[in-house]
C-alpha cells in the first residue's frame, strides 16, 4: 500500500481504514426527529461507498434546535430507537466507522426544507420560536430570535449531553460538534451574531465560553476511550468576522478539552458573505489549524478527485478529507478512489464480483482509473 489515502488512521481506539470521510448531509426526511426509512437506505448506502468513516447528518438536540421539521433529532426515546435501527444496520453491513453530527441550529431553525424554498416558516405553517446569543436575525426578512437566559442555556447543554448518552447507547463511534454555518455554537463564537454584553459575549475567550461549556460536558459523558470531534468555522468571509488566526486559538482551547480532531469550514453565519468557491477553497484552514493549533484535522471545500484527495494527506494538510456531494453523485467514489489510486477496491464480498479486478465492464466504463492501475 502506497497511498497515504488509503492508510489507516486512529483516533483515540478508533482505527479507521483509510482517511476519506462522508461528510455529514443533511437529508430533512425525518419524522418529528425520527430516522425514516430514507435514512435507512442512504447511511447503509454510504457504509459501504469505500470510506473510512461515515458522518451521521446534522441531528438536532432539542426539538427547537431543527433547521426544518424534517432533520433528524437525538432528543427522544423515539429518536433513539430509530437511528440505533439505521446505526446498526449500517455498521453490520460496511465496512466503516459511523459518527455523529450533533447541533442546534439556533435562529437559522423553524424553515422550510431546502427544495421548498428554506424561507422561514409562518405560524400557520407551524413555525416555533427559535433562539440566539443575540436576538439578531439571520437575514433580511427572518424572524427574530430570543436572547437565550442563563436558564435557557443550562438547558441546551444538558440537551447536548442527554443526545450524546443516546449516541454512546445507539452504537456510534465518535460525536461530532456542530460549531460551524451560522449554527448555534457559531453563533456565540462570532462578535456578528453574538453581542451580548454579560460573560458571554464580548472578548473573543467570552464568546468561546458557551460552545467551550458545551464540549465540556459532552466530553464528561462521553466514553474517555472514544474520540471527540468539532466541526469549526475558519472564516466569514465578512469584515469584522472570524478569521482564520481566530480559528487556531479556538481549536487550542477545544484541543485542551478533550477534543481529538476538527473540520474546518467556513461561512454560514452572514446570508450575503462572498464565498470564494473553488476547488479545494477551505483545505487552507485545515493545514493552518493542524500546523498551529497541534490537532488533527479534517479537510473540506470541493474535494473533488481521488489524486486531489491523495495529495492533501500526503503533503500533511489535512488528517482526513470529506466529500459531502461528491459521495451523492457517486456512492462509490471510495471504490473508484481505490482504483485511481492502485489500490485493492474496498467493496464488500457481495459487491466485489463488480470491481476493477473481477468485472471487465468496469475498465471499459473507467478507462481512466484501469490505465492508472496499469
Amino acid at each position: 500500500m502506497t497511498s497515504k489515502l488509503f492508510s489507516p488512521f486512529k483516533l483515540r481506539t478508533v482505527a479507521l481504514k483509510n482517511r476519506i470521510v462522508v461528510s455529514p448531509m443533511c437529508q430533512y426526511s425525518a419524522d418529528d426527529g425520527v430516522a425514516s426509512d430514507w435514512h435507512m437506505a442512504h447511511l447503509p448506502t454510504m457504509a459501504v461507498s469505500g470510506a473510512g468513516l461515515v458522518m451521521i447528518e446534522m441531528t438536532d438536540v432539542e426539538p427547537i434546535g431543527r433547521i426544518t421539521p424534517g432533520c433528524l433529532g437525538l432528543y427522544s426515546d423515539a429518536c433513539e430507537a430509530g437511528l440505533k435501527r439505521v446505526v446498526q444496520s449500517a455498521k453490520r453491513w460496511g465496512g466503516a466507522a459511523i459518527g455523529i453530527q450533533l447541533a442546534h441550529a439556533g435562529r437559522k431553525g423553524s424553515s422550510h426544507k431546502p427544495w421548498d424554498g428554506g424561507a422561514p416558516l409562518k405560524p400557520q405553517e407551524g413555525a416555533w420560536q427559535t433562539v440566539a446569543p443575540s436576538p439578531i436575525p439571520f437575514a433580511q426578512g427572518w424572524p427574530a430570535p430570543k436572547e437565550l437566559s442563563e436558564a435557557d442555556m443550562e438547558r441546551i447543554v444538558a440537551a447536548f449531553a442527554a443526545a450524546t448518552k443516546r449516541a454512546a447507547r445507539i452504537g456510534v463511534d465518535l460525536v461530532e460538534l456542530h460549531g460551524a454555518h451560522g449554527y448555534l455554537l457559531h453563533q456565540f463564537q462570532s462578535p456578528l451574531s453574538n453581542q451580548r454584553t454579560d460573560k458571554w459575549g464580548g472578548s473573543a475567550e467570552s464568546r468561546m465560553r458557551f460552545p467551550l461549556r458545551v464540549v465540556e460536558a459532552v466530553r464528561a459523558v462521553w466514553p474517555e476511550d472514544k474520540p471527540l470531534g468539532m466541526r469549526i468555522s475558519c472564516d466569514e468571509w465578512t469584515a469584522g468576522g472570524l478569521t482564520p488566526d481566530d480559528a487556531v486559538v479556538y481549536a487550542r482551547a477545544l484541543k485542551a478539552r478533550g477534543v481529538d480532531y476538527l473540520c474546518c469550514s467556513g461561512g454560514g453565519n452572514v446570508a450575503a458573505a462572498k464565498i470564494p468557491v473553488a476547488p479545494g477553497y477551505m483545505v487552507e484552514f485545515a493545514a493552518k489549524v493542524r500546523r498551529e493549533a497541534g490537532i488533527a484535522t479534517r479537510a473540506i471545500g470541493m474535494i473533488l478527485t481521488p489524486h486531489q484527495a491523495e495529495t492533501i494527506v500526503a503533503d500533511g494538510q489535512a488528517d482526513m478529507v470529506a466529500l459531502a456531494r461528491g459521495f451523492l453523485d457517486d456512492p462509490r467514489w471510495g471504490w473508484h478512489a481505490a482504483e485511481a489510486l492502485s489500490e485493492p477496491t474496498p467493496a464488500p464480498p457481495q459487491y466485489q464480483r463488480a470491481t476493477r479486478d473481477t468485472w471487465p465492464g468496469a475498465r471499459i466504463v473507467r478507462p481512466q482509473t484501469a490505465a492508472a492501475a496499469e
